[in-house]
């Protein structure tokens, strides 16, 4: 299953780009997902680290460990 796709239009620096483009190795499209993505996902790890120091576990790490075995 495919997602949707929205088609835009983006004027960025073209220097920035061509670094991106670099740092991918993939085309323009591409690459712009990859950084919205990445985005998205920075987005998400600080709403997790709010949550530090927030979360007791009751489980020791053995406990954890015990259904791996």
């Amino acid at each position: 299953m495919t997602k949707p796709l929205r088609k835009i239009t983006v004027e960025v620096p073209e220097a920035t780009l061509l670094a991106a483009q670099a740092h991918t190795g993939e085309g323009v499209s591409e690459t712009v997902r990859t950084a919205l993505e990445r985005l998205a996902q920075v987005r998400i790890q600080n709403e997790f680290r709010k949550l530090r120091g927030k979360v007791k576990f009751f489980m020791t790490v053995d406990e954890l460990k015990y259904d791996r075995e």
